[in-house]
């Protein structure tokens, strides 16, 4: 294929001028079979901005030239880096490690680097070229031969093809992103197209891309829509004859296409998210085992101590965002289930792209492998995880760090939720890791955010304030304490010391009510275990420990406005608890949090009956609107869903160094403010789960400028936040 250029290039191996460079245009490939890149194509300003990618990277290695190239792909709105080789980074990328660079021992000196992608002439030698190559791109194109300096190679322009997850660039809001290194250079086969998940659209695939990719006779003969796909999915997830059954079959289309999987999600959050999470994937990890089809993520064991990076550097995509990871010991309130925790981060991480539209690429589901003491999951010969008894804590921690360690050397620009670890180390963990690195703890962190969103909305149907509310908690773990230290936080931050705000929270532990003179407490709860000498009348009921055992007992005498439940133990918020909160205050606050279903302290018919329909309430687990007393109540689901896909998509645009509690506190406000009155006007006290991906992007979009005004962003400010982060938000349509 040849065509006449303007301006002309020089010959291949000698420098052009800057002009000459940023003002070619031109087809995709020239005479000479260097490839070019077509600007328009990747959402450019420029139309039909070219850049002859060889001279380009020669260009890069003289510092003169490098600074020019830079400064012009700037001015496009194009995200390019050129550098030298991979040992000496510029400014604008991370530092590459010399393991890194050992992972592209094939990398030619003349090389440019396209976010942290090596793309080289196409005359370099077959079998050297690097990851990324520009095969596919969203248009039609014509058949196109190509010399690779031994032989011609025909190349396929496959229409619509965006990403292929071996050798594709992903085109996303006018950057070029990597999807992924990996030493092949040809364009995704028909086998390919049809079996990789990321790139399968089945029967949507059109005539002429089935013809430019050799996809005929291997589909039926009608051209779907999606909407056509998404029907028959529908009848397919509804013929399934239970929730673990519909689990499977969403599993299955994750596998086999992962757009129509987001699409189907979005296409109803309230039908398909209680399956795809809580609460069935609380019976998928029970069951994990058994049921599991094709691996997902990564499973890190204790074996692989010493060379985790190492084993990092197996999974194919390099610019990894966000690992959500767990040991599986702490899961929802199963406990201990090893590596058949594995749903979880696949779970969560799902929801991250549903809810938010974080890039599903840009994600890594992670479980670390350091035995179980669930004897019955040890005798199963189909447990899939290593067969000993969980090591000791030192060790564990050991090996936690080595793993946050590799993270940060194979995926510097990742941030890291741990998920599921259990009360003793949870919280520990935060403090260590959350000022070294970028991470944050959903069970911490996340479970406060929604919790002191739920407040935020109680108080408007209830019309009181925040300095008004007295909180007792039913669990003093990882999620009530996280609760209490945002929500005292927030008091602080409109004027309340910080001895009164933290004598409004109070615990009730599996020993009774926190006070001061109870032995055994973790450090974090030092600061809420308040003298109750005289306080305590005639009668209580107490034990060895706690004065006061009995919740009822402990409502009686704290008087709380909010009664909050973290606890997984099922129903103790029983009519007698319910009765006595009614009695105290004229809108009871009741928030059962614990999930899944199996483990709510109460369901949200029993506190609304149980008040006489006065209880403002928020569940851990999804439950059904109710008619009582002639009125309609729709009781809010307190899940951690609407806040941490929402930090994560902040994340992920500004490209934040660290997490803040600022940043959950302001993730809390969002989400409040978002409650209409005619949704309070149902008790419901969160924006309806239909709406969640408006609502989680317009938290984004406030905590993104959280992260710019408090200097924590690893990209430039834009003008229009909002436009920002919309543009990077993935879309599943065909």
């Amino acid at each position: 294929m040849t065509r006449a250029l303007a301006p002309t290039l020089p010959p291949h191996g000698t420098l052009p001028r800057i002009d000459q460079v940023a003002q070619c245009w031109g087809q995709a490939f020239d005479r000479d079979g260097h490839a070019w890149l077509e600007a328009d194509e990747l959402h450019a300003v420029s139309p039909r901005r070219t850049m002859r990618l060889g001279p380009i990277a020669e260009a890069a290695m003289h510092s003169d030239m490098r600074q020019l190239v830079a400064e012009d792909f700037t001015k496009q709105h194009l995200t390019v880096a050129l550098r030298k080789p991979t040992v000496q980074p510029n400014q604008s990328t991370p530092a590459v490690s010399a393991a890194e660079a050992a992972n592209h021992p094939t990398a030619p000196a003349n090389h440019a680097l396209v976010r942290e992608s090596f793309i080289l002439p196409v005359s370099a030698p077959r079998q050297r070229i690097g990851a990324q190559r520009l095969a596919d791109v969203r248009r039609p194109r014509q058949r196109a031969v190509v010399d690779d300096g031994s032989r011609s190679i025909a190349v396929h322009r496959c229409p619509s093809v965006e990403v292929h997850h071996r050798a594709l660039l992903t085109l996303r809001g006018g950057a070029i992103v990597p999807a992924v290194h990996d030493p092949i250079a040809s364009p995704p086969s028909a086998f390919q197209l049809l079996f990789d998940a990321r790139l399968n659209k089945a029967g949507a695939f059109t005539a002429d891309e089935r013809a430019a990719c050799g996809l005929e006779g291997l589909l039926p003969h009608a051209v779907e829509t999606q909407l056509l796909q998404l029907q028959r999915a529908r009848a397919q997830f509804d013929a399934q004859p239970t929730d673990l059954g519909r689990y499977q079959f969403m599993s299955a289309l994750h596998d086999r296409q992962e757009r129509l999987f987001f699409a189907l999600i979005r296409s109803d959050f309230q039908r398909f998210m209680p399956i795809v999470y809580t609460p069935t994937v609380g019976e998928a990890c029970q069951r994990f085992g058994h049921i599991m089809r094709r691996p997902k993520g990564m499973y890190i064991s204790i074996r692989h101590r010493g060379r985790i990076a190492q084993v990092l550097r197996n999974w194919p995509v390099r610019d990894i965002r966000f690992i959500v990871v767990t040991d599986g010991e702490r899961i929802l309130g199963l406990g201990d289930l090893g590596v058949c925790g594995m749903p979880i981060p696949i779970g969560k991480l799902a929801l991250y792209t549903a809810c938010a539209g974080v890039p599903p690429e840009a994600a890594l589901p992670v479980v670390l492998d350091m035995g179980t003491n669930n004897e019955s999951f040890l005798e199963d010969l189909l447990y899939p995880g290593l067969r000993q008894p969980r090591v000791d804590a030192n060790e564990a921690l050991s090996f936690v760090d080595e793993f946050v360690d590799a993270v940060q050397e194979v995926f510097p620009r990742c941030c890291i939720q741990f998920e599921d670890f259990t009360n003793r180390n949870a919280i520990p963990m935060l403090e260590r890791y959350r000022n070294r690195v970028c991470m944050f703890n959903d069970d911490v962190q996340g479970t406060a955010a929604v919790g002191v969103a739920g407040l935020f909305g109680a108080c408007r149907i209830a019309r009181s304030s925040m300095r008004e509310q007295r909180l007792l908690f039913l669990g003093a773990g990882n999620a009530a304490v996280g609760i209490a230290d945002l929500f005292v936080r927030h008091l602080e931050s409109i004027g309340v010391p910080q001895r009164d705000a933290l004598a409004r929270c109070h615990f009730m532990n599996s020993r009774g009510l926190v006070h001061a003179g109870m032995g055994g407490l973790p450090d974090y709860l030092h600061r809420y275990a308040h003298p109750i000498a005289g306080l305590v009348p005639a009668g209580t009921r107490g034990n060895e420990h706690s004065p006061i055992a009995r919740l009822l007992d402990a409502v009686e005498i704290v008087r709380p406005t909010a009664l909050i439940g973290v606890s997984a133990v099922p129903n103790t918020f029983d009519e007698a608890v319910i009765r006595s909160m009614a009695r105290i205050n004229s809108r009871p606050i009741i928030f059962p949090l614990s999930n899944p279903t199996s483990k709510s302290e109460c369901t949200a018919e029993e506190a609304i009956r149980f008040s006489d329909g006065r209880a403002v309430v928020a569940t851990g687990s999804p439950f059904p609107p109710m008619h009582f007393q002639g009125k309609l109540f729709v009781p809010g689901q307190g899940n951690n869903v609407y806040i941490y896909p929402a930090i994560g998509m902040a994340v992920f645009a500004t490209q934040a160094r660290r997490v803040t509690d600022e940043m959950f506190l302001r993730a809390a406000e969002s989400l409040a403010a978002q409650t209409t009155d005619q949704d309070l006007s149902v008790g419901l006290i969160f924006p309806p789960i239909a709406s969640i991906l408006d609502t989680s992007i317009r938290i984004a979009v406030d905590v993104a400028a959280l992260v710019f005004d408090a200097g924590l962003a690893r990209v430039d400010r834009p003008e229009d936040i909002d436009a920002f982060v919309r543009t990077q938000v993935y879309d599943p349509d065909f």
